[in-house]
């Protein structure tokens, strides 16, 4: 039996909202067996809102949650470092309407995760096994799963722009290789939009230390932590959208310029797919969590 995991101890961190730029108290707490991953806004009496796809809210550059007029935005990052570690229960408490940016990428919260602890329950985790595939395209965007004995993402994507022109890579995403190949890849824009995107109200804290920005002919940032480092960061963002399944995925996801929309849409088939997969309380292949140390940066821990 594979067990159901939740964290040793209560951690937290503060950090800034993406698009708001408002500062963030963010607090990751252990929570029972079958809990599941739920955020509680402080801010507003203690409503909470499941990671499902049931509680789906708006997607605008990023995966927002809501629940009775209560939202929570910009989930995908933590959920995907949760679902690599092998983290089914936990409750996420934080003040404001989003998640914290950090730097862009999963890795501070792998940090967290890794210093709380990780503890085993004495309930059994299930798996969502695919068993025949299932597929959603719109245009020239498609994502897809196919059955397989481990979870596997392919990810290819293709931009107007000198340094993005078509990146395509594949991760068998253990814990390990998470934490090595994708949790450090940091999320990215166009210099074009960042002025649009303010003048919407949204990007506000944004900078060059939560980003990578692409200029007309480079990057703005220093350097990027991998040649590849966008598809690498949609590989992210793919692990973390599909976490609202509920359920950690054993199949291979293949997915060429989705993007959240897309992800969550697939999340939600994915459910009403009944006849392409079945539940399993173990699985040979299945991410095994191991407890690994990561090369990023620490987050700024609460007081």
């Amino acid at each position: 039996m594979d067990a159901q995991r939740t964290l040793r101890r209560q951690i937290s961190c503060v950090g800034i909202g993406l698009h708001s730029g408002n500062k963030v108290n963010l607090t990751l707490k252990p929570a029972s067996p079958d809990f599941g991953i739920r955020f509680r806004r402080t801010d507003l009496g203690g409503h909470e809102i499941p990671a499902t796809v049931n509680h789906l809210g708006g997607i605008q550059l990023a995966t927002g949650l809501a629940r009775n007029e209560v939202s929570v935005e910009t989930v995908e990052h933590l959920l995907a470092a949760l679902l690599s570690t092998g983290v089914d229960n936990v409750l996420v408490e934080l003040n404001s309407p989003e998640v914290p940016i950090m730097d862009g990428s999963a890795a501070p919260f792998i940090y967290l995760i890794h210093e709380a602890g990780v503890k085993r329950l004495q309930t059994s985790r299930k798996y969502l096994k695919i068993v025949r595939p299932i597929a959603i395209s719109r245009g020239d965007k498609r994502i897809a799963l196919y059955p397989s004995d481990h979870f596997k993402v392919t990810y290819s994507i293709s931009y107007d722009h000198p340094l993005l022109r078509h990146q395509s890579r594949t991760v068998r995403i253990t814990e390990e290789s998470f934490v090595e190949e994708v949790a450090p890849a940091r999320t990215f824009t166009f210099l074009k939009d960042v002025e649009m995107m303010r003048q919407n109200g949204l990007a506000l804290g944004g900078s060059l230390e939560n980003a990578i920005v692409l200029g007309e002919t480079g990057i703005l940032n220093n350097a990027l932590r991998f040649e590849d480092e966008f598809v690498r960061h949609k590989i992210l963002d793919a692990v973390g959208d599909l976490a609202l399944v509920g359920y950690p995925v054993i199949g291979h996801l293949v997915a060429h310029r989705a993007g959240h929309a897309l992800h969550t849409e697939f999340a939600a088939k994915i459910l009403e797919e009944r006849h392409a997969w079945r539940l399993v309380e173990s699985a040979v292949s299945a991410p095994i969590p191991v407890a690994l140390g990561v090369k990023s940066a620490a987050p700024r821990l609460a007081n």
